[in-house]
């Protein structure tokens, strides 16, 4: 047996494929952005046959960086942005665009389950107040605009399980995914009052079965070998949502270890032993059974940085382009010069929603004719921080945090990291892992095939710290009261947002 793993996950920005050892060591890496489609506003989507073409590109990519030949991996495991949802017909074919984990089409809709109690009743079972892209309130929103869509469809799934499909003609989920609005979380299974209380009966035979995350869905088919450049035979695992998959790669596998995930949601995720019901959290399954996942999350972190680098910043871009290098890589210099100026400028990171309500949007505060592009670009580091801060503090006062450890975009600034070690003012540790989510993939495909004795035997033998950010006590204390002037500003808004439209 060949010691390579590959792990592929398909986020809302781009899809990445991975060939690890059996050490955790990336070999190779492919990647592939993923083309955001916006038909109408607050529509948030992807077509599904393109995202599916890119996990080709990837995995080629991957395989070719990695120097190897396809056959030499012995296992894949899948990751994919959660929630959203990708509809299937009974031929296999999409039945239309997958909707991604930022849209929010359906607020008027869940403004009413709120104003009935459906959502008071679903935190009750399934752990979570539902929002606006959780599966049974865009299926929902379905039944009630496009009923046609539901009568095409034969299977509901999301992104990976979709991508799985593709590779091995099987459709399944794994317990992270369907305990996002189906499931009762004490159970952890699918729940018979799930369907009557969204009023979505002729939903139950379109949810996949759940399988365990390390265990093998299927195997690479004939075709879907010829186009990736795998081996035909290669066992799949079933995988998880990338936000556990990236606590897997970070090692946060216990109790209290908290994971911070700075990419496009902002991500702040504790591991626990009992379900726990508490308000701006979601209580989910995590990748073991028994153990569950504690999430306060926004669409609200790294993405912010991207868009305004790609819209407001077309020079670097360019110039980044023609050199091939990173378009973020002037950030921190700008940053590092105005990082300590006082008074500062304030960024509001809710660009695609926000903890505050799908009326919140996003805007720079304290603007004078003085400040620079470092100023602006510091505010926006930030805002984001400080939004992360609103998760970390809910989750502080319901969890014994033992341990925070930072993944996803953010944390390959040293700037950056900082920033939360300070705001928070907690030690901060990066792990040496680049792609977190893909090695966390790549594990439960290695404990399937029986490289690793379990994840938890995985993680203690691939995992690796890289930097540990301690927090610094002037900067922390400085800190206080910026965070203080970001949340005078959200209640300010708040009577203000609904009128921007």
């Amino acid at each position: 047996m060949s010691p390579y793993l590959l792990g592929i996950d398909s986020g809302n920005t781009s899809t990445k494929a991975v060939v690890f050892d059996e050490e955790g060591y990336e070999r190779g890496v492919g990647s592939v952005n993923n083309k955001q489609v916006n038909p109408q506003p607050r529509w948030v989507e992807q077509d599904m046959n393109t995202v599916w073409e890119n996990t080709q590109t990837a995995v080629r990519e991957a395989i070719l960086a990695a120097k190897i030949d396809g056959g030499e991996i012995s296992a894949v495991g899948m990751s994919g942005h959660g929630d959203g949802i990708y509809l299937v017909d009974e031929n296999g074919e999409s039945v239309r665009a997958g909707i991604q984990s930022m849209d929010t089409r359906a607020h008027k809709l869940l403004t009413r389950w709120d104003e009935a109690g459906v959502s008071d009743k679903v935190l009750e079972f399934n752990g979570q107040r539902p929002f606006a892209a959780l599966p049974p309130v865009l299926l929902a929103w379905f039944k009630e605009n496009q009923p046609e869509v539901l009568e095409q469809t034969r299977w509901a799934v999301y992104v990976k399980d979709w991508l799985r499909y593709k590779l091995t003609g099987e459709f399944a989920t794994d317990p992270s995914e369907a305990s996002s609005g189906f499931t009762d979380v004490r159970t952890q299974d699918y729940s018979e009052e799930a369907f009557s209380l969204y009023d979505l009966e002729e939903v139950r035979g379109m949810l996949p079965p759940i399988v365990g995350c390390t265990e093998m869905v299927g195997e690479v088919t004939k075709e879907a070998a010829q186009l990736t450049g795998l081996k035909a035979g290669t066992p799949v695992a079933a995988g998880a949502h990338d936000v556990d998959c990236s606590s897997v790669g970070v090692g946060c596998m216990k109790p209290g270890d908290l994971t911070l995930i700075a990419g496009t949601w902002s991500i702040n995720e504790v591991v626990n032993d009992e379900p726990t019901f508490v308000e701006g959290v979601a209580c989910r399954n995590f990748v073991e059974p028994g153990l569950y996942l504690n999430m306060s999350a926004s669409p609200t972190s790294a993405t912010n940085l991207e868009w305004f680098v790609q819209r407001m910043c077309p020079m670097e871009v360019k110039a980044s382009k023609e050199i091939g290098a990173s378009p973020f890589a002037f950030i921190n210099r700008e940053v590092e010069g105005v990082i300590n100026e006082e008074p500062r400028v304030f960024y509001h990171p809710f660009l695609y929603s926000s903890p505050h309500g799908d009326d919140a949007s996003g805007g720079f505060f304290g603007l004078r004719g003085w400040h620079t592009r470092g100023h602006v670009l510091r505010a926006l580091l930030e805002g984001t921080v400080f939004n992360h801060k609103t998760h970390v503090d809910l989750l502080r006062g319901a969890f014994d945090v033992k341990r925070i450890r930072l993944t996803g975009g953010g944390s390959g600034s040293e700037v950056w990291s900082q920033m939360f070690a300070d705001a928070l003012n907690e030690t901060v540790e990066v792990t040496g892992a680049g792609e977190t989510g893909a090695l966390g993939a790549a594990l439960c495909a290695g404990v399937g095939i029986g490289v690793y004795a379990s994840l938890n035997d995985a993680t203690a033998n691939v995992v690796r710290k890289f930097r540990i950010h301690e927090p610094d006590t002037r900067n922390s204390e400085r800190y206080v009261g910026a965070y203080e002037t970001y949340m005078g500003l959200v209640d300010a808004l708040d009577p203000v947002w609904p009128r921007l439209g």
